[in-house]
Formats: structure tokens, C-alpha cells, sequence
């Protein structure tokens, strides 16, 4: 008998099931098309974004602070508020974004997946997950809280909670389809998702400025702002028990001797050999939200991400109002619009999140198929679940 379970949470279950189905159709369509991706907006002869050049661009007024030095490859500083770009460097460069991604991963799935869920999860679950990946430590068999395996996502950065989730909403090659329609709908042009954990694949890239987007459409979202901002949480174990998690982002947790930042609120690190430290995070002063994307620094050891990101952030904050912006996080022809709520720096540890259902829009996507196959898994769901209550 399995513990936990409710029929409400077996009604909300099932009719995930069927959501995330539905919602599957666009993405896998558009996937099959097979045209290229477009090139930089504003189509020929139009006057490029000095976004899209090298080097660093910034367009400081008379007596502004100078930009730090800063050795990573790309970087974004922004304000989350109106999606002006302060400064850039090299910010379309396409580069491997490590866990980074699991921002646009989280922005993907996080609507359907509402935390208050439970799952019992399925040894398929936990297939094809890359060696040395991290972990939070997913066990087969036991069922979790879907708001545990998102703490497992944002805090332990762990691969084997993406999995879970994504095998809830179709599995792996259709949400990393569904993570692509995503970006693009975003404006995001650089992402290319092959795994949507972020873990190195053949072909997988993101930039600063699509990193950049993301850090800022999660923050709008309250469910994201709160994972992303706690610091510490308890994850269930075996049989009941429950162990203690940490928040990987040194920045937010002031770990292993790195300062913490004043008044961040997340959003997320990353790292593998290939991708390097990267890392996306935001932080709040006198009601202004700026949100800076760091990738791969060339020196200072492993913690040189952070302290980059810190200078960035300080300059950002002392350059209000004494820099014009260099372009925009916001899709082509759309205005600036009300920039995300205030967090807290920290949340409370190991609140279990009550997250609204935020059910994905289906009505335009129902096919006749889409729907028979629809209610078919529905139907096995519901009675391998009751299977289980009983």
C-alpha cells in the first residue's frame, strides 16, 4: 500500500497525464518541421543589435563607472524590471550552459507540475541519466512530493529529479522539444536543447543573453522565485527518513568562502568539464532587480563565476540611471512590461510548496488523435495508480 496518496491527488495526477499529452503536439510539430533556426531580428538591411557583436558593449554617460574586468567567455548584466540590457559581452556566443539550462527546463514544466503532487517513482524514471551526473538522490519505488523533487531540481541541481519530472510530461525527447518552443517563444534564438538537464550533448548550446531571459521569466513567476531562492530544504530518503539539502549557489548560501550576495534571490549555477563554471543570478536593492549572466570565466579557480558575477552586479546597481541600455531581453516588437515581484533573499527551508494547478492551455491543440491517445493514457493512469492506493 502505498502511503501518501489521495484520490484528489490521483484526479490531479491523472489529469496532468492527459495535459501534458495535449501540450506535446506543438512542440513535436514545430520540432518536425525542420527549418532553420532564424538569424539575428530585424531581417535584411536592418541596422544589427550591438548585442550581436564582439566584445564588450555598453554605452556609458559621461563621469559612469567603468565595467569590471571579467574573464569569462559571455556575460549579460540586465534589468529584470524593463528587460534593458546594460552591458554585454560577447552575449549571443553560443556555448554549453551546464545546469543553467534547468532555468528554461523549470520555466517549461513547472506549469504543469504543480507541487503539490505526489509520485511514486518507476525504475524508468530513472533511465539514461549521464554518468556523473549530480544527484539528489531519487529513489525507485518511493513516492515524493513533486514540490521535493523541484527542491531536488533548484537546490542539489539534480539530474535525477529532471528526469522524474520530465517523465511525467511526455519524457526526455519530447520535453527537451517542448523546452525548444519554449526558448523561442521567449525570443531565446542561441538555445539548442539536446538534454534538458543540462547535461553536455552533441549540439547543446545556450548563450548569456537567452540565460539572461530565462533568469528574468522565472523570476516572474512565483513558484521559480521561491525554489530558486531557498537556501536549504529536507529531501525525503528511504522508508520515511529525510535528509538535509544545500542550495549549490555559493552566492546565495555563502559556502566554502565565498561572500554571500546582498539581497540575491537565486537563480542558478552550473558546471561540467565541458561548459565550465556558468551561472545565472539575480538580487534586489532599493526595489531594482538586475540579473546577470556569467559563463565560463578563464581565471580564478572554480569559485571565479561567483566573484564575477558579484562585480557585474555591483556595477550594475551603481550604474543606474549613468548608462543607456545596448539592447533588450524582451522579443522583438514587444514593450517594456512590469519587471518581477520582490522576493526574499532566502526562503524558509523545507515549507512544502502549495503551488496553484497553472494547467497548460490545450483547448486550441485539441486533434482528434491527440485527444483518443489522451484519454487512453489516462485511463492506464488512473488504474495503475488505483492499483497502487489499493
Amino acid at each position: 500500500m502505498t502511503i501518501g496518496f489521495s484520490f484528489r491527488a490521483v484526479r490531479s495526477t491523472c489529469l496532468l497525464c492527459l495535459a501534458g499529452l495535449l501540450t506535446l503536439v506543438p512542440a513535436t510539430a514545430a520540432a518536425r518541421t525542420g527549418r532553420p533556426d532564424p538569424g539575428p531580428p530585424g531581417g535584411a538591411g536592418a541596422q544589427p543589435s550591438p548585442l550581436y557583436r564582439s566584445g564588450t558593449q555598453v554605452r556609458p554617460h559621461p563621469g559612469a563607472p567603468r565595467v569590471p574586468d571579467v574573464s569569462a567567455l559571455s556575460w549579460v548584466v540586465a534589468d529584470a524590471g524593463t528587460g534593458d540590457v546594460l552591458a554585454a559581452n560577447d552575449a549571443h556566443l553560443a556555448l554549453p550552459p551546464a545546469s543553467t539550462l534547468k532555468t528554461l527546463f523549470a520555466l517549461t514544466v513547472l506549469p504543469a507540475l504543480p507541487g503539490g503532487l505526489h509520485h511514486e517513482v518507476d525504475p524508468e524514471d530513472l533511465s539514461g541519466i549521464g554518468p556523473g551526473s549530480s544527484l539528489v538522490g531519487v529513489v525507485e519505488g518511493e513516492t515524493y512530493r513533486l514540490s521535493d523533487l523541484w527542491n531536488g531540481v533548484f537546490l542539489s541541481s539534480g539530474n535525477d529529479a529532471v528526469h522524474v519530472l520530465a517523465s511525467l510530461t511526455g519524457g526526455w525527447s519530447a520535453t527537451a522539444a517542448r523546452m525548444q518552443a519554449k526558448a523561442r517563444a521567449l525570443g531565446a534564438r542561441d538555445t539548442h536543447v539536446r538534454s534538458p538537464d543540462g547535461y553536455d550533448a552533441p549540439g547543446q548550446v545556450s548563450s548569456a543573453y537567452d540565460l539572461a531571459v530565462f533568469g528574468r521569466a522565472g523570476l516572474r513567476r512565483p513558484d521559480f522565485a521561491r525554489y530558486c531562492a531557498t537556501v536549504d530544504a529536507m529531501f525525503p530518503g528511504r522508508d520515511g527518513s529525510s535528509f538535509g539539502i544545500v542550495n549549490t549557489n555559493r552566492l546565495l548560501t555563502g559556502a566554502d568562502g565565498v561572500e554571500p550576495y546582498p539581497g540575491l534571490i537565486g537563480v542558478k549555477n552550473g558546471y561540467t568539464s565541458n561548459a565550465g563554471n556558468t551561472l545565472v543570478a539575480a538580487a534586489r536593492r532599493a526595489g531594482r532587480t538586475l540579473v546577470v549572466t556569467v559563463m565560463n570565466p578563464q581565471r580564478g579557480g572554480g569559485h571565479a563565476v561567483y566573484e564575477e558575477a558579484r562585480s557585474l552586479l555591483d556595477w550594475g546597481f551603481e550604474a543606474d540611471g549613468e548608462v543607456d541600455p545596448v539592447g533588450s531581453l524582451l522579443p522583438e516588437g514587444t514593450g517594456p512590461r512590469q519587471g518581477p515581484p520582490a522576493v526574499p533573499a532566502a526562503a524558509p527551508a523545507a515549507q512544502p510548496a502549495e503551488d496553484g494547478p497553472g494547467w497548460p492551455e490545450t483547448g486550441a491543440i485539441l486533434g482528434a488523435a491527440a485527444l483518443g491517445a489522451g484519454v487512453t493514457a489516462l485511463a492506464l493512469r488512473l488504474k495503475l495508480v488505483r492499483d497502487k492506493v489499493t
